[in-house]
This record gives structure tokens, sequence and C-alpha cells, in this order.
């Protein structure tokens, strides 16, 4: 547990760092915010949503948990367990969600 853990930080880790080289400066409109998740999802091939709107959503609750005092760690686990996103991909989602919606919480 402690090691698939590590796994999912490290990802995170990464996955944060590779959402934030990917876009340059934050946008002051949501719809841009929304276009630009779903393409950072879509060039990683998370297609895992039943619908955009589906994905948005699952990013607002990211920031929500995140904003509660979970770390993103423990979202990216929680993320990993109710989804049929491999470790990878969950951490990306995380990473995703905190760049767009809750800046304030990149590590």
């Amino acid at each position: 547990m402690k090691k698939s853990m590590r796994a999912v930080a490290t990802l995170i880790a990464t996955a944060s760092a590779t959402a934030a080289i990917g876009w340059a400066a934050p946008v002051a409109h949501a719809d841009t915010n929304d276009g630009k998740f779903l393409a950072a999802l879509k060039s990683e091939g998370i297609t895992d949503h039943v619908s955009p709107q589906h994905a948005i959503e699952a990013a607002h609750t990211v920031c929500q948990k995140l904003d509660a005092g979970q770390t993103p760690t423990q979202v990216a686990n929680d993320v990993l367990n109710s989804s049929a996103m491999p470790a990878y991909q969950s951490g990306y989602f995380v990473g995703a969600s905190i760049k767009e919606y809750c800046p304030q919480h990149m590590p």
C-alpha cells in the first residue's frame, strides 16, 4: 500500500508539472478553462468520463476535496479507486484539475 501511494504521489507531482508546463498563464473565462482542461485530458488519452460536463464536475470535486484538507495524493487515490483510470491518468486528472480550477493547491 505504501509503495502504491508513493507511486501515485510521484505521478501527481509529474502530472502537475506536466500540466503546468502545458499551459502558459491563467485565463479569466471559465469556458476557456473548461476547454483547456478537456483538451489536457484528451491529450493524455483520458476519455473515461460519461460526458465533458461530467469530467468538469469531477474536476471541481477534486478542488472541493483539496479545500476540505485532503492531499493531492489522497484525492488521486480516490480517483483511482472510483474510476477505470490507471494510476498515471488519475494523477494527471488531479494535476489538470488543480491547474485549471484551483491553482492555489499547486505543489
